[in-house]
């Protein structure tokens, strides 16, 4: 039975111009159409924002009613939970939210997350695997990483990167300066993502493997992406709201909900986020979802675990992005959809004929207050709790299908 044609008319497409949409069996089939087939369901936005549905890459739980809540339509699957590193896994996980939400797992890059032998990579795309990535941790050994980005290189993989070298986080929970000292917490320096950044810089000139750093946090961090992408090596990198809007004075009496990994960083670090994502420096805005219980959470701030539960609050604090002015309603969408589909090899993201029909409609003005106790997410260890927020979808679409 094939899905009924949609036409979706006054809508502001991307937040911009006033336009309609009309889908056919699941893609999208024209813009403004001149004419539409018999027996198309109409859908009147009255001028709320059409968008394509957000690809979050880098969750790190499948958390369903939370990404609906939050307008997103597919996700990127971190292989920590597993760990994601054989192909029945990976097979497994790519089914765990169809029809109405497209899970993208990343393969384990080595086995087991213990970065010393190489995970199945070929098979594991075989089985769905769409990118591959080190998890929580960089991998130590540069030998490794040299063979895991040529492999990745020889399968046409990206190989998506955490960022900090391990030398100096060790037993670490916040960034050294003047809040670290004060709160007494066990510090590293900022300059451990620009160390472990630039090792993998080298590789990739060697290598020529494509990567993306998935959160780079740091001025010097992003002065180093800078610079490569002006060589025209092939990376790409990522931060989450947390680290645009928040900086290590959220960790004051010791708030642990705000204990990320990567930590919270200085003002200045934060500011220059900020700059990186204006000027296109910055390529993707994920959520770092990453629900964690009371069990996880309610423990001094130096054994609480890191990770926040950022699904629900991505759309709305990125529409806090625009209203600020940091960026455009399109670059918006290139940074939640566009890029994270490229990455991945999904027809998605992008509101052009032929993509798939992965669509969210957005009231962008809707006033509403982010309340961990109330989310939809298992867990709502967000550092957000109480923050003002405007904008949230209001409806969605999974290839045609209407599923909120």
């Amino acid at each position: 039975m094939g899905v009924t044609p949609l036409h979706i008319i006054n809508a502001r497409l991307l937040g911009g111009d006033p336009g309609s949409l009309l889908a056919v069996d699941g893609r999208i089939a024209a813009l403004n159409p001149s004419d539409v087939p018999d027996g198309t369901e109409v859908v009147d936005a009255r001028g709320l924002w059409l968008a394509p549905g957000i690809i979050d890459l880098g969750v790190f739980a499948t958390d369903k009613p939370a990404f609906h809540f939050g307008g997103i339509t597919r996700a990127a699957l971190m292989p920590d939970a597993g760990p994601l590193d054989n192909p029945g896994l990976v097979e497994r996980a790519a089914k765990g939210g169809k029809p109405d939400l497209w899970v993208h797992p990343l393969a384990a890059a080595t086995k087991g997350l213990e970065g010393r032998e190489l995970a199945e990579i070929g098979l594991m795309k075989q089985a769905g695997a769409r990118a591959i990535a080190t998890g929580r941790a960089r991998i130590a050994d540069s030998g490794v990483m040299r063979r895991v980005l040529s492999y990745a290189a020889a399968l046409d993989l990206v190989t998506i990167i955490h960022a900090e070298d391990e030398g100096l986080t060790a037993g670490a929970v916040a960034t050294d300066g003047e809040m670290a000292t004060r709160l007494g917490l066990a510090s590293a320096p900022a300059i451990a993502e620009a160390m472990a950044i630039s090792r993998d810089l080298a590789l990739v000139e060697e290598t020529g493997a494509s990567v993306h750093f998935r959160q780079v946090t740091t001025a010097r961090g992003l002065d180093l992406i800078r610079a490569a992408k002006a060589k025209g090596l092939p990376v790409l990198c990522g931060i989450t709201p947390a680290h645009l809007l928040l900086s290590d004075t959220a960790t004051g009496d010791f708030r642990t909900f705000a204990r990320l990994s990567p930590p919270l960083r200085s003002e200045d670090d934060r500011h220059a986020c900020l700059t990186a994502l204006a000027d296109g420096t910055i390529d993707i805005l994920a959520s770092g979802h990453d629900p964690r219980g009371p069990e996880d959470k309610r423990l001094p701030f130096a054994e609480a675990l890191p990770g926040m539960a950022g699904a629900e609050t991505l759309l709305a604090l990125g529409l806090g992005l625009v209203r600020d002015g940091h960026i455009s309603p399109e670059r918006l969408f290139d940074l939640l959809a566009a890029t994270p589909a490229c990455l991945l090899g999904v027809d998605a993201g992008q509101l052009k004929v032929g993509m798939e029909a992965d669509l969210i409609l957005i009231d962008e003005g809707t006033p509403w207050q982010v309340d961990a106790k109330k989310m939809a997410a298992w867990a709502g260890n967000t550092p957000f709790d109480g923050m003002p927020v405007q904008g949230r979808a209001t409806a969605m679409w999974k290839g045609g299908q209407r599923i909120r």
